[in-house]
């Protein structure tokens, strides 16, 4: 594993935490990869390549636990200073320190993660130009990178009724200034990615709501922040990140088929790209493998958001991934459309309000990072030592040659297939084996 240099401010908040390295299975150590080995090499890639796993600053540095039925639960040492700029530089230290010692070569950030608002866009901007001039000189001495930034268009007020699809122009301006200034922060760090996720563009009553309106508003919105950045050099990908609900009743991001219908109607499919995240997918009633192959099926796999819900709570519960199975299942899919476009492993996830020590944050993404290494060493090995691939090419064989080929290959009419399945003896139904599959999966992990 190659040296890291960690990176420590005026005061070292997570004391007694060194470098995390890789010590394997059989280690008892809580502070040591199990499984996630960096350099090792797996399908051709890494497993830093294949994951380019990366720190979500506001789970992990900005949230102290509140909830709706609570205040926080989490004193954060570098929450503590008085002045905006001096807390967000304490924030910065703390992640910096936090990312080198762990080994996360990325981060992901909201505008507003990186420092308080203040009370109008002009003090914020000068904010961000601060704070983001101090971010450039910690990443120099690191190593470590923005995955892709965004702008939050959803916690303050003035967008209860959306941002881009606000029926109000005014508001409509106000997110135009702060993705622009989003976009410039995200171009300064040289971010790789910039992300779009419709907190609240959406809607709670079709009643009061021009939907037409609302999405031909959207679009016109992401053309314009497009070509803003591709104009002033930006060459990295823009993400869609799809979600179902929450806060809005029904979000026009609802799925990932829903965001690429949307992409393809309005022309945006030669720049962006979905972000696919855990929670997000079931709370849309689907698998986490699933909108994956949705995306790779499109060519649109960019990024993952990494989490899991509460099988048993249906909201976003954000926890850190620890299901060995369904992430095995995901691997598959991952592994078989060639990797990710541009993006990574990015985990949106936070510890629990009852998880208050400082260490507990390394617990989690050590585990997070061992279950995606375990899941792709088991997804590897299913497609290389296992019949998992041919028993599912063995389903569709029947399109391989003769009359199925020419139908497989638009070379037949309706006419000519009602003839043929006229003419055919009555077929024999042939079994799924879904058991046998779903056995070859619990051999591997």
């Amino acid at each position: 594993m190659e040296k890291r240099e960690i990176i420590i401010g005026q005061k070292e908040f997570f004391k007694g935490i060194g470098p995390i390295h890789f010590e394997g299975p059989e280690s008892d150590n809580p502070f040591a990869f199990k499984y996630y080995e960096p350099g090792r090499i797996v399908a051709g890639k890494s497993m830093a390549e294949h994951f380019r796993f990366a720190v979500a600053y506001w789970h992990t540095f900005c949230n102290t636990g509140g909830d709706p039925f609570g205040s926080p639960s989490k004193q954060f040492p570098w929450l503590e200073a008085s002045d905006p700029l001096g807390r967000a530089r304490d924030k910065m230290d703390a992640a910096f320190e936090f990312m080198t010692k762990l080994g996360a070569s990325f981060f992901c950030f909201h505008d507003v993660d990186l420092v308080d608002e203040g009370s109008s866009l002009v003090e914020f901007e000068g904010r961000l130009e601060k704070i983001t001039d101090y971010a450039l000189e910690k990443m120099k001495g690191s190593g470590v990178k923005v995955l892709w930034g965004t702008a939050n268009l959803f916690s303050h007020p003035v967008y209860m009724n959306g941002a881009a699809t606000n029926p109000d122009f005014a508001v409509v301006a106000r997110a135009g200034a702060q993705v622009k200034m989003a976009l410039d922060a995200t171009m300064k760090l040289n971010g790789g990615n910039y992300v779009f996720w419709g907190g609240r563009e959406g809607y709670l009553s079709l009643l009061n709501t021009d939907m037409k309106k609302e999405l031909d508003h959207l679009a016109r919105f992401l053309h314009m922040a497009k070509d803003y950045a591709r104009q002033n050099g930006f060459q990295g990908n823009f993400f869609i990140e799809p979600k179902p609900m929450e806060p809005t009743k029904h979000q026009y991001d609802f799925d990932a088929a829903t965001v690429i219908g949307f992409l393809r109607e309005y022309g945006l499919m030669d720049d962006f790209n979905l972000n696919i995240e855990v929670n997000h997918a079931t709370l849309a009633q689907h698998t986490f493998q699933h909108e994956l192959q949705v995306a790779a099926n499109a060519g649109l796999l960019g990024s993952i958001d990494a989490n899991r819900g509460d099988y048993q709570n249906g909201w976003d519960t954000d926890q850190f991934p620890v299901n060995i199975y369904e992430l095995t299942q995901a691997l598959l899919v991952l592994l078989e459309a060639g990797g990710l476009k541009g993006g990574g492993v990015n985990f949106d996830a936070k510890t629990r309000r009852n998880s208050t020590n400082l260490e507990d944050i390394f617990h989690a993404h050590i585990g997070g990072m061992d279950v995606f290494a375990r899941a792709l060493l088991a997804a590897n090995s299913i497609l290389e030592n296992s019949r998992y691939g041919q028993l599912r090419s063995a389903r569709y064989a029947s399109f391989e040659s003769g009359a199925g080929r020419d139908f497989s290959s638009g070379n037949l009419n309706l006419v000519q297939l009602a003839k043929i399945g006229r003419n055919n003896p009555e077929p024999e139904p042939r079994s799924g084996q879904q058991e046998l599959f779903e056995n070859i999966i619990n051999q591997f992990v």
